[in-house]
């Protein structure tokens, strides 16, 4: 994926040559792949305008046509579609009015697809399947047993649809999938448990349900898998504590890990060589774009850099930080301060998701606003991951309430610390971020000098009533149940209801196309806050949640900056 084209595409990277083909050339761009195991094809979600509903598409890999591989389907929505390494099988989970849905599609040797098969259902959110080799077995992540996100693993018969074993982890805790071993007949799956309290790798026998836990000695924060050695025998590891990363090689024979010596940043992506002596990663830090780099599997030095990004303009790096809320907790975030003595203007971050976490990723947003004379503080709030189970669970059955918490918190400290000027601290965020940023607003008005919105909620109650049924799925998780079940704390959890105490100045961006926040509410919300005389600015996009490209990310930063600069010139 690139968005060399102005918009993000699918493109054939031809290893030889190191050159890249565009295989896609979709109005509102295609973000997501997944390319078949023997290379022949790329599949993707081919939606409408953006909206993440439709049918699931693939293409030749030296460039075609578009094939729809579910075309007896009404469209549906998806988080993704897998293979086994066989290339025998598809897997996917698909979302509609009636649930979520596991079906597999049977690859031939010419591979023509067969007809579309349901192994699973549930009302309840689904992931997966993961797929062994020959796809023989499926293992699906299911909340079907809890309220909230304590997720199991169940291994399927791909045939029948047959329960084969289940991986349940006590006292509240979850599971997550990461895959099987690449050997062929061999059962053993790669999950991450959090019943420690932090993230866990464990091998699972898939027949047998044996659960055997990594030997990790001394390992701090979460330890995550981001690939199988070709041979098994390996696991490549990502020790995460507090938003910095570390990679490690663990044998499985030996119970070894060996801690590599790379470049700070983040690293994603990761995966062994064909022949295991260089581990391939995708890497960047706040100043340099993401590119693949190859590392050397004993030590973890930069060996060559494999595909280079662009070039782009120097930059402000960021700063690792601390600080703590008055309850007690330690939140953790990435500083940038631009040029001259503070204090600043400043620009408070918050991510989306929320179970993500701002990591040292190269955004080119928070450039600008260093550029531009702001500083810039992005938080990990609760709710984030990567800082433990209880962390990130804090967060459920009671959304915005603890992260606004912690932005305020962070506000005082960027205050006390002399970096921030009190009168002159801005709100920004996307997706469950813009959320954030509206609901801080409301709860807390004194605080800020304003806040800009992306692509946000609103009011959870009408916003379940537009949303795709994958997302609608995610909200009962996130709240324990529907808004006709806890209606009280759907409104207690949206910005909407606290819309007459709103002082500071608001800006919303939001796509007209969007299934993740509708447009509906925030229609309703820029109503309801003119009625009552505030300071609102609503610009629309006729995209979905991930926007249009390039050229209107650039709009929306100009956007945003005409905006901030309105609230700082006094």
């Amino acid at each position: 994926m690139s968005t060399r084209s102005g918009h993000y595409q699918l493109y054939a990277w031809e290893l030889p040559t190191n050159a890249l083909r565009q295989l896609t050339f979709r109005t509102e761009g295609v973000p997501f792949g997944t390319i078949s195991p023997d290379g022949r094809y790329v599949y993707y979600l081919e939606d409408r305008g953006g909206n993440e509903i439709g049918h699931f598409a693939r293409i030749p890999f030296e460039g075609g046509q578009p094939q729809d591989i579910t075309p007896e389907r009404s469209p549906y929505s998806a988080f993704g579609i897998a293979a086994s390494r066989a290339g025998n099988l598809l897997g996917t989970t698909i979302s509609d009015g009636a649930g979520f849905h596991t079906v597999v599609l049977p690859v031939d040797a010419t591979s023509a697809i067969g007809a579309l098969k349901e192994i699973h259902h549930s009302r309840k959110i689904m992931f997966g399947p993961s797929l062994s080799h020959g796809g023989e077995i499926g293992v699906i992540t299911s909340s079907e047993h809890t309220r909230f996100q304590h997720y199991k693993l169940i291994a399927l018969d791909t045939k029948t649809g047959r329960r084969i074993a289940e991986l349940l982890e006590k006292e509240e805790a979850g599971v997550w999938p990461f895959g099987f071993s690449p050997l062929p007949g061999d059962c053993r799956f790669l999950a991450i448990s959090n019943r420690s309290g932090f993230s866990r790798p464990v091998i699972w026998d898939a027949v047998s349900g044996q659960k055997t836990e990594l030997v990790l000695p001394q390992s701090t924060g979460d330890v995550t898998p981001l690939d199988w050695s070709i041979d098994g025998r390996q696991i490549l590891l990502s020790q995460s504590h507090q938003a910095s990363q570390r990679l490690a090689v663990y044998d499985l024979a030996t119970a070894e890990l060996t801690h590599l010596d790379h470049p700070s940043g983040h690293y994603s992506l990761g995966a062994f060589s064909a022949a295991g002596d260089e581990i391939l990663v995708l890497w960047q830090d706040s100043v340099h774009p993401p590119q693949f780099i190859a590392l050397d599997s004993r030590t973890g030095a930069q060996k060559r850099t494999v595909l280079p990004a662009g070039e782009v303009p120097a930059g402000h790096p960021w700063k690792h930080v601390t600080f703590t809320t008055p309850d007690g907790e330690t939140i953790q975030g990435w500083l940038g301060l631009p040029d001259g003595d503070g204090p600043f203007p400043t620009i408070l971050h918050t991510h989306g998701g929320p179970e993500t976490a701002t990591v040292e990723y190269f955004l080119p947003y928070s450039q600008a606003w260093l550029d531009h004379g702001f500083a810039w503080l992005a938080i990990n709030y609760r709710g984030s991951t990567g800082f433990g189970r209880t962390f990130r669970e804090k967060i459920w059955g009671n959304p915005g309430y603890w992260e606004v918490e912690d932005m305020v918190a962070a506000r005082n400290w960027l205050v006390k610390e002399g970096i921030a000027l009190p009168d002159k601290v801005l709100l920004t965020g996307w997706s469950y971020g813009g959320y954030l940023t509206l609901l801080a607003l409301g709860k807390y008005p004194g605080l800020w000098a304003g806040g800009m919105a992306g692509t946000a909620t609103v009011d959870w109650a009408m916003e379940y009533e537009d949303l795709s049924p994958a997302l609608r799925g995610y909200s009962v998780a996130l709240f324990g149940g529907t808004p006709q079940e806890k209606p009280e704390q759907y409104a207690r959890s949206s910005p909407v209801t606290y819309a007459e105490n709103v002082t500071a100045p608001v800006l919303i961006i939001q796509g007209r196309n969007d299934t993740r926040t509708p447009a509906r509410p925030v229609e309703a919300y820029e109503s309801k806050l003119r009625a009552l005389g505030k300071d609102i600015e609503v610009h629309w996009f006729e995209e979905g949640h991930l926007g249009g490209g390039v050229e209107q990310d650039i709009e929306q930063m100009e956007i945003m900056l005409r905006f901030a600069y309105r609230m700082v010139s006094g």
